[in-house]
């Protein structure tokens, strides 16, 4: 006998970088399912790996949103927000001192700062929050998550006894830290980052070497910036500096660590347990994934990944919708997915892709919800 419910099709997609945010993917993909096939009961959960669209992620999923104004990466105002949920934050860093915030998008990679973030965190703090989630990505700085603990009031010393100036270029002249007037609020609450980088802070796969030319550093920056976090490195906790996800955001992890007593989760299986996204599970047919690119760094635990681990968890088919597939047929198959659709299929031009992405979305929701 033919079951007579309608399908019901649980979205979860990451943004589309450049593109469009996860919300506008997911409300894309659904208006092209409900287009094709009507009777289809169709639910969005937009997800993230910390980067930008975290805290959407978990608004969407019912938590507050908490608008502060705070400090860009290169302190201009900026207003921002987090997300609450009983005693637990969730603090974005993109969306306070990432990419996005610098003033007239110009970089500032030896000046710039995650002070805002500090700010941020210190602002949940004074509301009673004592779980603080920090999703690492989008860093417009490589200032090892000085800036954050300046915020959070830690002293950073030069030789003189005097205060550095914010920035990664300051923290050459580090010679000590005084933790006397860090936020009170802190002895008593827990600092989870979730990233999904695992870099170390210092050498060639460190902050300053592999992310800071993304930030506008050339290569004498890069050296200065180097030079500038081993200090750093020595003067809060060198032991930390090996560890993997010490490099996140510019070295923010590296901070955090050291001086936050902060552990280190992967970005998307810990968003996917505070969503509870396998409760959303149990009443999906299909669950509906993606991101920008699918493609070889994405097996290394990106949010289309995650989901599909849980979904499968769970034994349902699980979707794929990307930009661009980058990925062998094998190996779509292999990461557990049933197809994976492409933007690119659609429309070969890349730059047209992006700007007619909720268009060819909704195309691809056509084929998925006649399928």
């Amino acid at each position: 006998m033919t079951d007579p419910r309608p399908r019901r099709v649980l979205l979860a997609p990451d943004k589309f970088k450049g593109s469009l945010t996860a919300a506008q993917v997911a409300d894309a993909l659904a208006a092209g399912i409900t287009r094709a096939d009507p009777g289809a009961e169709v639910r969005r959960s937009p997800v993230a790996d910390g980067g930008d669209g975290t805290v959407d992620a978990f608004v969407a999923a019912g938590w507050e949103r908490v608008e502060v104004e705070s400090f860009g990466p290169t302190l201009a105002p900026v207003t921002t927000f987090y997300a609450v949920r009983g005693r637990t934050a969730v603090v974005e860093l993109a969306a306070v001192s990432g990419f996005a915030k610098l003033p007239d998008g110009q970089p500032d990679p030896l000046h710039a700062s995650t002070y805002g973030v500090g700010d941020v965190i210190g602002d949940a703090l004074d509301r009673g929050a004592r779980d603080i989630v920090l999703g690492l990505g989008g860093s417009a700085s490589t200032d090892g998550g000085a800036g954050l603990l300046q915020a959070l009031g830690l002293r950073i010393l030069d030789v003189d006894g005097n205060e550095l100036p914010c920035g990664g270029a300051a923290l050459a002249r580090a010679v000590r830290v005084d933790r006397g007037d860090l936020h009170p609020g802190l002895a008593d609450a827990t600092v989870t980052l979730a990233s999904d980088v695992d870099n170390p802070l210092l050498g060639p796969d460190g902050a300053a070497a592999i992310y800071a030319p993304q930030k506008g550093a050339n290569p004498e920056q890069v050296a200065t910036l180097e030079a500038a976090l081993k200090n750093w490195a020595a003067v809060l906790g060198p032991e930390w500096a090996d560890r993997a996800g010490a490099g996140a955001a510019g070295g923010a992890g590296f901070g955090a660590l050291a001086a936050l007593g902060a552990r280190l989760r992967p970005g998307i299986e810990l968003i996917l347990d505070l969503i509870d996204f396998p409760a959303q599970l149990k009443d999906a047919d299909l669950v509906v994934t993606g991101e920008g690119s699918l493609d070889a760094q994405s097996l290394s635990g990106k949010a289309p990944i995650g989901v599909c681990r849980a979904a499968r968890a769970a034994d349902l088919p699980v979707i794929a919708v990307a930009g661009r597939v980058r990925l062998t047929p094998d190996q779509v198959r292999d990461a557990g997915f049933e197809a994976a659709y492409a933007l690119s299929e659609l429309e070969s031009d890349p730059a047209r892709s992006m700007a007619d992405a909720a268009d060819l979305l909704e195309r691809i929701g056509e084929r998925i919800g006649g399928a």
